[in-house]
């Protein structure tokens, strides 16, 4: 595999119309000045440039580039710095189909890494999506990843992308939706008997992943997410990129 140094060493330079995969984790941020993680790219992610380097960032390892991650569509921008880790890929990425019931065959194991992932030390990360500390998204991202189902990012795109379904027709490993009337800003997945898995951040209550109940009745925490509810849906597909595969 070619890495992206070696195309800089050749003065070959990168394009926006190959995709890249990341030989390390990396972080992404919300702006050119590399201020504000919005998500992290686990080692084996494929992304595209969207914007390359200008005349006085080549060679140098100042500065940023816009890219968007293949999985989920997702942008953000790359450190100039972290663009040795690159690897250019073999072929470009490809998402896979899965039928409703492939997927649920397969919702117990999302719901083993989540488990897990709250075994180990952790704490809240905005944007995070690598272990060991996620954001309430990112969880729910990488627990599917594990099983090979691809979520998008954010909670509103996750609620957006699920199917809904009626509080009475919940079951383990669907999704459980917290905010304001118009916006999802927080997610969880449903473990049965009205508890939920979650990562969760210090203003309200906790800082890291922790299982909390669907009630007016419980802990501070759980009483502080069941007045925004917004409502459960069920994950019955993959996602397939916008962008194509190139």
């Amino acid at each position: 595999m070619v890495s992206l140094a070696q195309l800089q060493a050749q003065q070959t330079l990168p394009t926006v119309d190959r995709h890249y995969r990341c030989r390390v984790n990396l972080n992404l941020y919300g702006s050119s000045a590399l201020e504000g993680l919005v998500t992290q790219a686990a080692t084996g992610r494929y992304l595209r440039l969207v914007s390359l380097p200008s005349e006085t960032q080549q060679g140098t390892t100042q500065g940023a580039l816009e890219v968007c991650l293949c999985e989920d569509d997702y942008p953000g921008w790359l450190a100039i710095a972290d663009l040795e880790q690159l690897d250019v890929a073999e072929s470009p990425y490809q998402a896979i189909a899965l039928s409703e019931a492939e997927i649920r065959a397969r919702v117990q194991g999302a719901i083993a890494f989540a488990q897990a992932a709250m075994a180990q030390p952790n704490q809240y990360l905005w944007g995070g999506t690598v272990a060991p500390n996620y954001d309430c998204s990112g969880l729910m991202q990488a627990a599917f990843v594990s099983v090979g189902i691809w979520l998008p990012r954010d909670a509103y795109q996750q609620e957006a992308f699920v199917q809904a379904i009626a509080p009475s027709e919940l079951l383990p490993g669907d999704l459980v939706f917290f905010g304001s009337p118009t916006k999802a800003t927080h997610v969880g997945l449903y473990l049965g008997d009205d508890c939920y898995i979650h990562s969760s951040g210090k203003d309200q209550g906790r800082n890291g992943i922790g299982i909390d109940r669907l009630s007016s009745e419980g802990d501070r925490v759980s009483q502080t997410y069941y007045a925004q509810l917004r409502g459960a849906r069920r994950v019955v597909a993959c996602y397939q990129p916008r962008s194509g595969s190139q």
